[in-house]
């Protein structure tokens, strides 16, 4: 690695040597590595191969489940989520036991394994959660409901610089993994008064068709809001928001 230096600053490649920006900095590397297509073709290499395989549908599956949750991950999620969630999908491949290696999918493999997944890794769900809930689907409905049972919600809450309110976000889908299709549902609950001290349980429902026969996600995530003039506004802030995989549902 070399830095450039000068006036002009390059970026792509010339020859064997390719020019790019990182960190700031404009640098500089030539080319190296072995060959593409001796990593294609060599049995030396057939455990790459199995292994870029098996990262890559791994990889493929990752980006569609975030975008199933697109619009609550959006506003909570950390900047790493898709290295992370691709590393936990790819523990997902590895335990498939139906298929040799470089076959092994999400499909076949143990989806189970994402249940606790949290989608901003620098706030977890029971951190800011304290109180009770608990979470069910029904497949034969498609109705999945979480209730939270608050004792005393100033105490059972996170309380957040500038907040009076927040609200639950609850999502479920139906993933078809195969064909990169999918259902889902996403809503959030009444507002909850942060600074009380009344007992209090919110439920909370969304609901795909009933009878799916693809594996089923559930999602449990919280914002918070400050109210002025009766209108809410939510906190710009995402430390003070999570968002956790909370249920998966095979089928």
């Amino acid at each position: 690695m070399a830095r450039q230096k000068g006036i002009i600053k390059l970026e792509g490649r010339i020859g064997d040597l390719s020019f790019y920006k990182s960190g700031g900095e404009y640098l500089a590397r030539a080319k190296g590595g072995v060959d593409g297509d001796r990593i294609k073709n060599d049995p030396a290499f057939a455990r790459t191969r199995e292994n870029g395989a098996e990262f890559g549908a791994a990889g493929k599956a990752s980006k569609l489940l975030r975008g199933v949750f697109k619009a609550p991950i959006s506003q909570s999620a950390d900047k790493k989520v898709a290295s992370r969630l691709t590393t936990a999908m790819l523990k997902v491949v590895q335990a498939d036991t139906t298929n040799g290696r470089g076959e092994r999918n999400v499909i076949d493999g143990d989806l189970n394994l994402l249940q606790g997944f949290e989608f901003n890794g620098e706030t977890g769900l029971d951190e800011v959660i304290k109180a009770t809930y608990t979470v069910s689907f029904d497949r034969a409905t498609g109705q999945a409901q979480v209730s939270v049972e608050f004792l005393d919600p100033s105490m059972e809450l996170e309380q957040v610089e500038g907040a009076t309110q927040a609200r639950l976000t609850v999502g479920i889908a139906a993933v078809d993994f195969s064909n990169s299709e999918f259902e889902v549902d996403v809503v959030q609950s009444a507002s909850i008064d942060i600074a009380s001290k009344v007992a209090s349980t919110i439920d909370t429902s969304a609901s795909i068709s009933a009878n799916s026969n693809q594996p089923v996600f559930v999602v449990l995530g919280i914002e918070y809001y400050q109210t002025v003039n009766g209108e809410l506004y939510i906190i710009n802030n995402k430390d003070s928001r999570s968002l956790a995989m909370v249920a998966v549902d095979m089928p």
